[in-house]
């Protein structure tokens, strides 16, 4: 095999974003032979500007076609799971849109069969190519300065208006989308908080639903956090800040790291916290050591980056941006936050009770409505589905 011959299923934003970048030749080892979606005017556009593309109306006619070794997974949330779990089965590789699913009982079994069949299953997480994450990463797992301490990151800069949600028919109901701003646009934080920090223990949250726009799910959380070793973190994140922030500290025994734009600022510390405390005198911080920034340019490839990644590892066993297995952790993160909101208190991590939170969720979904007078389609291949 010279080529991947990848198969898409769903070809709304996120899916012809992927066609259009892959059939213009940026993922060199991989080539478009066959998409899949049920709306009918989406296989019209295809016919009109990819004719030498198989299109189907069922994934698993596609699956079954012969023509495609991969697939793209790239349809509304409640379905990754789905459409990942038969990919695999037939014996194809599976590369999954972000999020893995939207609760974690699903997720689990999706991960289970994934041991079973003999493929790669990668998750799409762009953002882990991102310069600057893979060297805070580098930073906060290298132990040079000590444990975390604390970790504060606001995500504000997910502004939308409500001609977005209103764009579509499941957007921001628990029943198409099962969740809102922490299902929709944060995954890629959650997933990188925990990829760069590790998983908090504890988990306490609040939401407002519907605060900032006509919606069902929440549009503006708080969340607070505790890890295993007593470090604390906070997560603030909504769709309704304009000209938001997006800055992420990270406090550590002997140094305090900002990421903020394309820039690290490192603070660096004479001695560690744990031992000023007990030493110093007064009002006394510890002396700064070092204060210096890191301008993390170089190659970015995103979604391209993921995709050239998979093909790779499909042809060469190369190592994968990220597993697909992975995906459950920033998914438990959010369940967790969800059900913190729900119930109104705190939530260990490790004891997420799967069939609770399904159960919370499904009450919220025997009353959600679809939207009627979908007024506009929104071109958002940004990452952020």
């Amino acid at each position: 095999m010279e080529k991947v011959r990848l198969g898409i299923i769903g070809i709304g934003n996120m899916g012809t974003g992927h066609l259009d970048r892959i059939q213009k030749g940026e993922v060199p080892e991989m080539e478009v032979t066959a998409v899949c979606d049920t709306a009918p005017e989406r296989l019209e556009w295809a016919e009109k500007n990819h004719s030498d593309i198989a299109r189907f109306d069922d994934a698993e006619a596609m699956m079954d076609s012969g023509l495609i070794d991969a697939v793209l997974v790239a349809v509304p949330h409640y379905d990754h799971p789905k459409y990942s779990i038969m990919g695999m089965k037939k014996g194809l590789h599976v590369m999954c849109e972000k999020p893995a699913g939207v609760y974690t009982k699903q997720v689990k079994e999706m991960n289970e069969i994934s041991k079973e069949c003999n493929v790669k299953f990668g998750m799409m997480f762009n953002q882990r190519t991102n310069p600057i994450y893979r060297k805070l990463r580098e930073i906060v797992q290298s132990g040079l300065y000590g444990e975390i301490r604390r970790t504060n990151w606001i995500i504000t800069s997910w502004y939308r208006t409500q001609d977005y949600y209103d764009s579509g028919a499941w957007r921001a109901t628990w029943s198409g989308e099962g969740g809102g701003v922490l299902l929709n646009q944060c995954p890629h934080q959650l997933d990188l908080w925990q990829w760069i920090c590790g998983m908090p223990s504890k988990v306490y949250t609040k939401m407002h639903f519907g605060k900032w726009h006509d919606i069902e799910v929440e549009d503006d959380v708080a969340t607070f956090v505790e890890y295993p070793n007593g470090a604390t973190g906070t997560f603030i994140t909504t769709t309704g800040d304009a000209h938001g922030t997006n800055r992420f500290e990270i406090t550590l025994d002997r140094a305090k790291v900002i990421c903020e734009g394309n820039t690290i600022k490192i603070v660096e510390f004479e001695i560690p916290v744990s031992q000023h405390l007990k030493t110093g005198k007064g009002f006394d911080q510890p002396n700064i050591f070092a204060d210096h920034t890191i301008e993390c340019g170089g190659p970015d490839p995103q979604h391209n980056g993921v995709l050239k990644a998979f093909a790779a590892s499909i042809l060469r066993d190369e190592p994968m941006t990220a597993d697909g297995t992975e995906g459950i952790n920033g998914l438990t993160l959010s369940n967790c936050m969800h059900l913190s909101a729900w119930l109104n208190k705190e939530i260990d991590v490790a004891e997420l009770d799967d069939e609770l939170y399904y159960n919370e969720l499904m009450k919220r979904v025997a009353t959600s409505r679809r939207k009627e007078n979908v007024k506009s389609v929104v071109n958002d291949t940004s990452g952020t589905y």
